[in-house]
């Protein structure tokens, strides 16, 4: 790549998750204390985002891939992006909301496998080259939080400039999208078939039985993962800590650290231990959250928020390589399109739903919840699927597939 396309692909990625970053980590707060939504609506306002991720693969197979090169749509995307979320700044309640922001999470994501096209399309070593552009994503969405914090928009309660800020962001990254270098729909004039979108030419990875627990786990994972998604931002307010969305970007800071020193872990640990590591992370960032305060147990709030590095890369991270290195080289983009899926949008999609009525439950005032209790039902159900992962996971087993699926169990030391 020269400079110049290595410059416009970072500010790409910058732009991209700025955006996200700018209005998603405090909707919750927003919801609640602007729009006075429940906490059933507020997961189905998050909920929009499992949505956006079940028809993101419909619109990238069908029109992207097809169509239109991956810039052109990436452009129009975020023109139409940045019209919604300016259009949610003027609504005064959540039925008015929600159709708008389902309508702005079913357009977004898409774009995030969009910005991965354009990036891979000029690189030649991706794995090398793409870890310093995506980079500047990670950094997008600190920025994005620390400008919240730093301007104190969640104590004057004036979270609509989120979408303000976010809206002009997309405005810059639609007309931006458009001097990016050419990358044409890799699929023109081939026929796509409904397996080709969701990856269900990957379906024979499941009658590996080791893939078949961590595909079952890592569907279950999201729905604790929900809660903190949901609801991580309003408990933070609600427990008096300021500039809460400025502080919650040191769990960004904590998953470029641990995704920098992954290879170091990979060699030491391997597969088994780093997926079990990730769950009990996310069970014991719900207890550092059940019993921590603005007080003397301040810290652990940012243990909390700081273990979110362990929490993604060695679940999530570690998955994806996980499912790529037994898919082989013929089922690696279905297998993790089909993962996805699974994870993002089903999964997800659980937790989102039944965040909100646990919240709701555990309310016990119109401005408090008992937070110890709603915290401890993720923690717990994260507790689980952990004791039946190490019960059930094994990277012994070896299952015939379907004929033309070369898939093989790889051993527990998948080395970087």
């Amino acid at each position: 790549m020269t400079t110049g396309i290595r410059i416009k692909l970072s500010t790409m990625m910058f732009l991209e998750f700025f955006i996200w970053g700018a209005w998603f980590v405090t909707m919750g707060t927003y919801l609640t204390k602007t729009l006075s939504a429940t906490g059933t609506q507020n997961g189905g306002a998050y909920a929009t985002q499992a949505w956006g991720a079940i028809v993101a693969p419909f619109i990238v197979g069908l029109i992207a891939d097809r169509y239109f090169s991956a810039q052109k749509i990436l452009g129009f995307l975020h023109l139409v992006g940045a019209g919604l979320l300016w259009y949610e700044t003027t609504v005064g309640d959540f039925n008015s909301f929600y159709p708008g922001i389902l309508a702005y999470m079913i357009i977004y994501m898409p774009t995030l496998a969009l910005v991965n096209s354009v990036a891979f399309k000029q690189m030649t070593n991706p794995s090398k080259e793409f870890p310093w552009v995506r980079v500047f994503g990670t950094l997008g969405w600190i920025v994005a939080g620390v400008i919240i914090g730093w301007l104190g928009w969640e104590q004057s309660g004036t979270l609509v400039l989120t979408f303000k800020m976010a809206a002009i962001a997309s405005l810059i990254l639609g007309v931006l999208s458009f001097t990016l270098p050419h990358t044409p729909p890799v699929k023109k004039g081939q026929k796509t078939s409904l397996g080709d979108i969701i990856g269900l030419d990957s379906i024979g990875l499941l009658k590996n039985k080791s893939y078949l627990v961590f595909f079952l786990a890592s569907v279950a994972i999201c729905i604790p993962l929900a809660f903190y998604y949901n609801f991580t931002n309003p408990f933070l307010n609600e427990v008096g800590m300021k500039r809460a969305a400025g502080v919650q970007t040191l769990g960004q800071v904590s998953e470029f650290a641990f995704m920098v020193a992954m290879p170091f872990f990979f060699v030491r640990l391997g597969v088994k231990k780093m997926l079990a590591m990730g769950m009990l992370a996310w069970a014991l960032r719900y207890v550092f959250f059940a019993y921590g305060d603005a007080g003397n147990n301040y810290w652990m709030l940012i243990a909390g928020i700081v273990i979110h590095g362990v929490c993604y890369d060695f679940f999530f991270v570690t998955g994806q390589i996980y499912t790529d290195t037994l898919a082989g080289e013929r089922f690696k983009s279905a297998a993790q399109g089909f993962i996805t899926l699974a994870t993002y949008g089903v999964g997800m999609l659980i937790g989102f739903y039944i965040s909100g009525p646990i919240v709701d439950h555990w309310q016990t005032s119109p401005t408090s919840h008992n937070w110890q209790t709603i915290w401890l039902i993720p923690g717990g159900i994260a507790a689980v699927v952990l004791i039946v992962f190490m019960l059930f996971f094994t990277d012994k087993n070896r299952t015939e597939l379907k004929p033309g699926l070369d898939i093989e169990e790889p051993s527990a030391n998948v080395e970087l």
